[in-house]
């Protein structure tokens, strides 16, 4: 079975679609019933890659490789390392939550609806799992469709403007990103002799710093408009306030990390030369550092409760670009763990405001208050939701961030000093809102009859609290997982960073202390030099010591 886990977890959501086609239209429950079995059933079939993923391993796991289109050199290829395994269960639990989200928000064209969803859930998984660039393309560009539908046929009321800005903007960046795979393969044609897409095959491409900057900024657009970087973050507030809620949901959790995912995946490996470059990496920290504030400044001023978190995704998103371009251990592992807590913290939020949308058909800020005295439930879930997305210690959202700093420092202090000003922002704009809707008294009269939450709508939220828990109070499995990968990529981009070339890579490396020459670190060595965590939330200067200590 393991030969065909990812295939198997691929493409359950299309199974599931075939016999969604065939329920009649008008039994609207059984067809709810039937898409929220298909999206449980695709999270419990990928819970076996946790239980059999193998830590240390090197390289790929559970890999699938098939000719498709041989005479174009693209083959169904597939398989996983520890990012793609966290992004992989981020996706499969998300994507049922957000299914289950739309038990009730959903009344026309259901069948429809679920439909696009369990598409979108294809897509997304895909993306996750390819190793072949032009899969991996055809997987970036189904997401397009059933999102655009989404967002278009049920979203709010100016949702065909919010769909058509989010299909344009996205479009854009994918042909851009075409344009610079299509380079990689010509280049691979001249210098081997033979046409591929695969990942490993590109990576063996020696390409002049000019080539690799140009294909650096045409696989810049594409990712920074997916996660969305600043500038091009435009079209995410109008999308989030416009889409229904499961849409918001699998939107803030799922489709902004998969501009992430590229730039870890497919920018630093194909192209370490540019990465590298100082310029750029310049250019990408300070446009994260001012989406950080920006994003946080904005979401202040909002008066829109929806608007409010979608901003805040923009400041969240910064951290996590600034973690990868760091470009050490701690700023990358940072950044993945980052990336799930945000679909965890970011989708609870958008499910809070979804069930209260379904109350009370607005989400003014003002038009509420007091909300605490009436639905006491709503409110202790959502201060776990608000505390987590703020980065409270013992909630996922601080190992995260303190990790992303730690590599943000690293590299340069300066872009911590800036960057953590958004962590105070942060803190102020989630706490305020807090304040304004939960807090004090019912100030609207309208409020006094909204029901509490309903046994459905606590499940919702079980599971993703528990998760913010464990991650807050025991990160570790998580750094396991991600150390194989991050210590590739960073060897990748900065050969030697382990074995004693980090004074070669840039970083100014100080005489360790008489007290960090501790006495265990002959396992390191044993280890061929590569630190025992080097991605863990474990001291930057530890990681120093053993460097210089073999001098």
């Amino acid at each position: 079975m393991d030969q065909h886990l990812l295939s198997i977890i691929l493409l359950t959501p299309l199974a599931g679609l075939a016999v969604l086609l065939l329920i009649p239209g008008k039994n609207k429950d059984l067809i709810r019933l039937w898409a929220n079995l298909v999206g449980l059933a695709g999270f419990l079939i990928s819970l076996p890659l946790v239980a059999r993923f193998q830590l240390n391993h090197p390289g790929y796991q559970f890999e699938e490789s098939a000719p498709w289109i041989p005479t174009l050199g693209a083959n169904y290829h597939i398989g996983i390392d520890g990012i793609s395994l966290l992004l992989i269960m981020l996706t499969t639990l998300m994507g049922s939550i957000a299914i289950l989200c739309s038990w009730n928000a959903i009344q026309e064209r259901v069948k429809e609806y679920y439909a696009m969803f369990l598409i979108l859930q294809t897509g997304m998984i895909g993306v996750f799992l390819s190793l072949d660039f032009f899969l991996f393309y055809v997987f970036w560009e189904l997401v397009l469709v059933p999102m655009y539908f989404i967002i278009g046929v049920w979203g709010g009321p100016r949702k065909l403007y919010a769909a058509i800005k989010f299909f344009l903007y996205t479009l854009a960046g994918s042909v851009l990103m075409l344009l610079g795979i299509l380079t990689l393969y010509f280049a691979h044609f001249s210098q081997f002799g033979f046409y591929t897409f695969e990942i490993a095959d590109l990576m063996k491409l020696n390409l002049p710093l000019g080539t690799q900057q140009w294909v650096f900024w045409a696989f810049f657009i594409g990712f920074a408009i997916k996660v969305p970087m600043f500038p091009f973050h435009t079209w995410l507030p109008d999308a989030h306030v416009e889409a229904p809620t499961g849409g918001s949901v699998i939107l803030a959790a799922v489709l902004l990390k998969m501009g992430t995912y590229g730039f870890l995946r497919f920018s630093l490996t194909l192209l370490p030369k540019a990465s590298m470059d100082q310029k750029i990496v310049q250019i990408l920290a300070i446009l994260s550092i001012i989406g950080i504030i920006y994003g946080a400044l904005v979401s202040l001023m909002q008066s829109d409760w929806k608007k409010l978190i979608a901003y805040s995704s923009v400041s969240h998103l910064g951290f996590c670009t600034l973690g990868i371009f760091s470009m050490n251990p701690n700023g990358i592992a940072g950044s993945v763990l980052q990336q799930v807590n945000h679909g965890i913290s970011t989708g609870m939020l958008f499910l809070i405001i979804g069930i209260i949308y379904e109350r009370r058909h607005t989400r003014e800020i003002k038009e509420y208050g007091g909300l605490a005295h009436v639905m006491p439930k709503f409110a202790i879930i959502f201060a776990i939701a608000m505390l987590s997305s703020a980065g409270l210690p013992l909630l996922n959202g601080f190992v995260g961030e303190f990790t992303i700093m730690q590599g943000a420092f690293e590299a340069n202090p300066i872009w911590a000093a800036f960057a953590v000003t958004g962590v105070i922002l942060g803190a102020a704009y989630l706490l305020w809102l807090y304040q304004r809707t939960m807090l004090g008294q019912v100030t609207n009269g309208k409020n006094l009859t909204i029901p509490d939450l309903s046994a459905r709508e606590v499940a919702l939220f079980v599971p993703l609290i528990a998760w913010s828990i464990w991650i807050g109070i025991y990160p570790k499995p998580y750094f396991d997982i991600l150390r194989q990968p991050v210590t590739e990529i960073v060897e990748r981009v900065r050969p030697g960073y382990f074995d004693g070339g980090v004074r070669n890579a840039g970083v100014p490396v100080p005489k360790p202390l008489p007290a960090q020459r501790a006495p265990g670190r002959a396992s390191d060595q044993n280890r061929g030099g590569v630190p025992a965590q080097p991605a863990a939330v474990s001291s930057i200067v530890s990681q120093r010591s053993r460097v210089g200590g073999g001098q």
